[in-house]
């Protein structure tokens, strides 16, 4: 159990920008304690962070440094990338690898956090609206779509021990993927409420769900998106 779900340690990946980042600097202002894992260093220099240098694509070796016992209690699964193609010219390379980042790293983290001597309590992967299908992005939606499926087995198996686990799936944010000069095959366009979302409206969400208030909720899909979804 927590010693305190106002003051956790909290692994975070996908920490150096983005929702993560934006995640990470909120968490942090609220008193938690972040260890983050990314590729690239975060703009973070604050007590209480501390980050490690990890690429979630490498086998599961390339992680060793989760056998020690960090008596980590909630897992923030933020690292994701977007390829967009439409039929007839899919990259089936690029696919394979957003199924790895997306739903076989949170596996691995998960199922290696579980087995320490003070397992998780919370549980939240960050997904995508475009789970339900979009234009030219079948194999991200897909790969995204999984994850629901990952969150409502993983907490169907820890119901019983407290441990809540939920997806949170953000709509059109105002990230450097939305404005990444590579899908121009498919530029984003605002939702119904007319602007993009902030990725700290997400962290928000991220916060909430990580707050003794949300020790209810579980095996749930946060859809945050301005309307997309309507």
């Amino acid at each position: 159990m927590p010693r305190c779900l106002t003051d956790m340690r909290i692994l975070i990946s996908g920490c150096s920008s983005g929702i993560g980042l934006a995640t990470t600097r909120r968490l942090l202002h609220q008193g938690h304690e972040l260890i983050g894992i990314s590729r690239r260093p975060p703009p973070i220099e604050t007590a209480g962070f501390r980050w490690c240098p990890a690429d979630l694509l490498d086998s599961d070796d390339g992680m060793a440094w989760l056998v020690e016992d960090l008596a980590i209690e909630a897992l923030v699964h933020a690292a994701g990338f977007m390829h967009t193609a439409y039929l007839g010219a899919l990259n089936p390379a690029q696919a394979q690898t957003m199924w790895r980042l997306h739903v076989e790293a949170p596996s691995r983290l998960v199922d290696r956090l579980m087995a320490q001597r003070h397992p998780l309590s919370r549980i939240i992967l960050v997904g995508s609206r475009t789970q339900q299908g979009a234009r030219g992005k079948s194999a991200y939606s897909a790969s995204k779509a999984a994850q629901q499926g990952l969150v409502r087995s993983w907490a169907m198996e820890l119901v019983g021990q407290g441990v809540t686990v939920n997806l949170v799936a953000p709509g059109p944010t105002d990230t450097p993927m939305l404005n990444d000069p590579a899908r121009t095959g498919v530029p984003p366009q605002a939702p119904p409420m007319g602007h993009f979302i902030a990725p700290d409206e997400i962290a928000a969400a991220i916060e909430f769900l990580i707050s003794r208030d949300a020790r209810s909720i579980t095996g749930q899909t946060l859809t945050v998106c301005a309307g997309a979804s309507l």
